[in-house]
């Protein structure tokens, strides 16, 4: 028999589902006229829907989204298709405005003694397209209707109240695009549309206006498909002519929704950062996809954009060993884009055995040797590289508690979400790995009242430095790891004593932001992972950082001692199930600990006062069932006994779901 002959472009068939997700970038126009209720003059004024992207706050005018859809190929390679999709702003510029859906209202005008502007939360378009398909590339256009849930504000200059009101508009949608394949099941495109939205009105009865008020935006999108094909359909026809080199293409995605609460506990007073005596339940969802490129030999580039949405328990204070790591430092109840990690890694095979490297988030499959060097640079998670633990990392598949994903006190940088822009390397020589990072802080440390805590430093003045020694060993026969990291912090930060000495003069409670000046904070922690026998892992966490200076992005831990056990469901028929056992011990210095009780406010926790110093006791226990493959459901208990170190309130008992699915 002879081999299948590869199809011609032009047997690239286009028909068929598809689904996707988009990121882009926006402009537009808003005009408004605002009319007293009593009756009077109007006031009338228009203004440009734009903010720069800024890379160091995550804020401006761009947006992520998702997308699906149909398309049916004529035999003139005509092409009909239908789809739906929606689109999320950026988070909120806490500093310079807010954004909407890629616009932004920070060069909202005046009128008067006020201010007017509208912030889109969520939009999306019910569109059709019609194209034409040569071969592997697809020229369409495309309109249909558009919608979007938007926030108006009205301010009063002098006092700055507001008042909102919260409205959805309807209007429609037109554009033109291009798509290409580049791998087998995948395609890539570039697309334009204009959304318009006819006047709506809104009364403001607080200010006595009527707010008349339309807008149009324009979207430049780059989109990532992917195409249910025939599965009967050979692979030798798959429809890209990328195919032979599809293996320097990767994607995979996820997606984790938390639900999380206690029922009331003891709590006989609480302060701005306590965790409330009353019940009370929240949810965190996110979705990523992870994309993948290798460029040369032995590099790739990773990018992930992600949609969030949902808050921490008591907006994500209260417990300095925070019950959630998957709820952010910054909340918001409907989803926003963040772009958390885009970095290059190159890895330089220096000798040694060759081992087999499996398909992960953000790694290829394929072979790589003992003996290497690994070098990353961009913006990604320090915890992705450094006190990483086979047993308790991952927030999204084990331990939730933020101080068992990683030591209590590796304060290591991060913004509001935890990602940083730095570089590091990694040197692995036989049985040992040494590494070291350079990586910029947030503008401020988090702590007290610092809006700029959650934004990544573009000048580098405040950063950290990094290092972490590891030794892999056999121990009976089974493998283990024992990892030693440092971290040296270098910025503008408090000292407890100075912010108590202040509030003694003042009789005000100690402001930590008032006695900020550049100062160093060192740290170390130990950490190590054991499997036992091939169903069972143990762990063991321990570390110190300085108590005297505030902590700067991570959580309010000077001292802890963590460890836990993970057995696999194999012995009992159920491979992929995992049950979790562990326990923390959280401290604080003596300084520390009269900067809370003068009533202080740290990155999580401030309960007013602390005249009943006890550590911080949490034991977790979680299963995790697999539904298949790629999906998982878990139940987590977690008691927490002296939450933010105070003996007074608590325990609380705190009960998670957890859905998690990757692939």
């Amino acid at each position: 028999m002879l081999p299948m002959k590869a199809p011609a472009a032009t047997d690239y068939d286009w028909t068929g589902f598809y689904v996707g997700g988009h990121v882009g970038l926006a402009t537009g126009n808003s005009g408004w006229t605002l009319a007293p209720l009593g009756g009077g003059a109007p006031v009338a004024g228009s203004f440009g829907l734009y903010q720069s992207p800024n890379a160091f706050k995550e804020s401006g005018s761009w947006f992520e989204g998702v997308q699906g859809g149909y398309i049916w190929m004529l035999r003139n390679r005509v092409v009909l298709g239908i789809e739906a999709d929606g689109s999320f702003p950026t988070f909120p510029d806490p500093v310079t405005g807010t954004t909407i859906g890629g616009v932004s209202n920070f060069n909202s005008p005046t009128f008067g003694a006020g201010s007017f502007g509208e912030n889109v939360l969520a939009s999306g378009t019910f569109r059709g397209r019609i194209g034409y398909a040569p071969g592997h590339w697809l020229f369409y256009a495309t309109g249909g209707l558009a919608w979007t849930y938007n926030q108006q504000t009205l301010t009063q200059n002098v006092t700055g109240n507001s008042e909102d009101r919260f409205l959805y508009r309807f209007g429609w949608a037109t554009g033109v695009g291009i798509e290409t394949a580049i791998a087998s099941h995948w395609t890539v495109r570039g697309e334009y549309l204009w959304t318009d939205f006819p006047t709506v009105s809104e009364a403001f009865p607080l200010f006595g206006q009527r707010v008349n008020s339309g807008f149009s935006v324009n979207q430049f999108r780059l989109g990532l498909d992917y195409r249910f094909d025939d599965p009967s359909v050979p692979p030798a026809v798959a429809p890209s002519r990328f195919t032979e080199n599809a293996d320097i293409f990767a994607v995979h995605g996820q997606a984790t929704f938390v639900e999380q609460g206690y029922p009331a506990f003891h709590s006989p007073y609480q302060g701005t950062n306590s965790l409330n005596g009353a019940a009370q339940a929240k949810e965190t969802f996110d979705t990523t996809l992870s994309v993948g490129v290798k460029l040369w030999q032995g590099a790739e580039f990773w990018a992930n954009p992600e949609i969030d949405q949902g808050h921490g328990l008591n907006e994500t204070h209260g417990v300095a060993g925070f019950p959630s790591a998957e709820a952010y430092k910054i909340g918001s109840s409907t989803p926003y884009a963040r772009l958390q990690r885009a970095f290059l890694r190159q890895t330089i095979n220096l000798g040694g055995d060759t081992e087999k490297v499996d398909d992960d988030f953000t790694q290829f499959k394929g072979t790589r040797s003992t003996d290497r060097l690994v070098l990353t640079a961009g913006r990604f998670g320090i915890n992705d590289v450094f006190d990483t633990n086979r047993y308790g990392n991952n927030p999204k598949s084990d331990f939730l508690n933020w101080s068992l994903v990683n030591a209590g006190t590796f304060d290591y940088a991060g913004d509001g979400w935890g990602y940083a822009y730095g570089a590091a390397a990694e040197w692995y020589t036989g049985q040992w790995t040494f590494r070291g990072g350079l990586f910029d802080l947030s503008r401020t440390p988090a702590g007290g009242v610092s809006p700029l805590g959650g934004t990544n430093d573009p000048t580098f003045q405040q950063f950290q430095i990094l290092g972490e020694v590891e030794r892999r060993y056999d121990l009976w026969g089974q493998p283990g790891k024992v990892k030693l990291t440092g971290f040296l912090s270098r910025g503008a930060a408090g000292n407890f004593a100075d912010a108590v000495a202040l509030a003694q003069i003042t009789g005000m409670p100690a402001d930590i932001n008032a006695v900020r000046s550049y100062n160093s904070r060192p740290g170390v922690s130990l950490n190590i992972e054991q499997q036992v026998m091939e169903n069972l892992g143990v762990f063991l966490r321990a570390g110190w950082a300085d108590g005297d200076i505030e902590p700067w992005d991570f959580t309010d831990i000077d001292r802890t001692v963590s460890g836990g056990v993970s057995i696999s469901g194999k012995s009992w028929g159920r491979p992929d199930d995992t049950i979790g056992l562990a326990g923390v011990v959280n401290g604080i210095s003596s300084a520390h600990v009269a900067f809370l009780n003068a009533g202080g406010l740290g990155i999580l926790v401030g309960d007013g006062q602390l005249t009943n110093y006890g550590l911080e006791k949490i034991f977790e226990a979680y299963y995790s069932y697999a539904l298949n493959a790629s999906t998982k459901l878990t139940f987590d208990y977690q008691f927490v006994a002296n939450p933010g170190y105070n003996a007074d309130r608590g325990p609380a008992n705190v009960f998670a779901a957890r859905a998690h699915w990757q692939f």
